[in-house]
């Protein structure tokens, strides 16, 4: 489990913005219950518990940017 700083990722950081919309839209269209609240957890319990763990422990640059002009 990390703790502290994140280190960033540009590949990463793009490909997330770039193919996300796209693959959300035809999910949701097909699924109902995509995207809600709560179904982290009850698709993948261990999962979703994990990641709310590293999210409240980690942070990364965008959060301290955010932080700076907040």
């Amino acid at each position: 489990m990390k703790i502290g700083f994140r280190t960033p990722s540009l590949k990463k950081s793009f490909k997330l913005r770039t193919t996300g919309k796209l693959k959300r839209s035809i999910k949701k269209s097909i699924n109902p219950l995509y995207g809600k609240k709560g179904m982290g957890f009850i698709n993948n319990p261990k999962k979703a518990a994990y990641s709310k763990i590293y999210n409240k422990t980690s942070f990364g640059l965008s959060d301290i940017i955010k932080k700076m002009f907040k």
